[in-house]
């Protein structure tokens, strides 16, 4: 059952499930909480209670906004964490794995960790070499850049064709579902405004986190000539001690749908020694 949370105007959708301590899943953009399907049962019965999300101007979410960018998003993790009562551990994908950084900097009695899934986290450089000598990556950032510059739905879709290398087995279904949200317009419009916004805020505030955080790079995610160089920079601008990084081998920006199984197996532990079932901190 979708429920909603207001915030200056717009709302919010998520849906609840469980019982336990909270974990909340805010997907990347482009997507809905939909891309959560085959993580949240896991989640639930290993005893969480799981907010799963769409993020402003997303799936079930309003559009309309005045601002796409992570601070913005994190601004809405905070305060659904703070409606539901908190502590937390936030998993964002992509542009939410950066919006879950700023949540963690801005609200550490909250926020008891974050998992961040193939994220853009930290400012973004042309990596030319990486771009002649990795197909995929050259591929990918093409389309990347049709849809920035034109909104284009065909770029898009032939971009998810190969961001997701390793197809769940309903692929043909959700790849229509995604397919048809965007042709709205307005729907189009939150992700061509989403591929312009930059990652800076969140890099300037990996300094800032005190709370563990779990970084996961598909091995074959076509975002980055190389994905586990970029989960171990971002982990080098975080304080001594609080990250770690894995890679699935395989997966590309979307392992969540792609390879849960693997994710859960990395998920669930990090969930255990971060905000463990049966504490203090374990709402109903």
């Amino acid at each position: 059952m979708t429920e909603t949370l207001d915030i200056d105007g717009q709302t919010i959708a998520y849906d609840l499930q469980g019982h336990g301590p909270l974990v909340v899943l805010a997907h990347g953009m482009g997507d809905s909480r939909h891309s959560y399907r085959f993580i949240v049962p896991a989640l639930v019965a290993a005893g969480y209670r799981v907010a799963n999300v769409d993020i402003r101007g997303c799936g079930e979410s309003s559009t309309g906004w005045t601002g796409y960018g992570r601070t913005d998003i994190a601004g809405d993790l905070v305060a659904l964490v703070r409606h539901l009562g908190g502590p937390a551990v936030v998993v964002g994908q992509s542009i939410s794995g950066g919006a879950a950084t700023i949540a963690a900097a801005t609200a550490p009695d909250l926020i008891a960790g974050i998992v961040e899934l193939a994220p853009f986290t930290r400012t973004q450089s042309v990596d030319l070499g990486g771009l002649l000598r990795v197909k995929n990556h050259r591929r990918g950032t093409i389309q990347l850049a049709r849809v920035m510059m034109s909104g284009s739905l065909t770029g898009w879709m032939s971009y998810l064709d190969i961001a997701i290398p390793t197809k769940p087995a309903d692929w043909s279904i959700e790849r229509a579902r995604i397919e048809t949200t965007l042709t709205d317009p307005e729907r189009m419009g939150v992700l061509r405004a989403m591929t312009k916004t930059s990652p800076a805020d969140a890099g300037a505030r990996l300094a800032d986190v005190r709370c563990p955080v779990l970084i996961v790079e598909g091995g074959a995610d076509p975002d980055w000539a190389d994905p586990r160089a970029e989960g171990e920079r971002i982990m080098a601008d975080l304080a001594t001690g609080l990250g770690q990084i894995a890679v699935i081998d395989g997966a590309g920006h979307y392992p969540h749908a792609e390879t849960p199984e693997k994710l859960l197996d990395l998920l669930l532990p990090f969930l255990t020694s971060t905000l463990p079932v049966g504490t203090e901190a374990d709402n109903a």
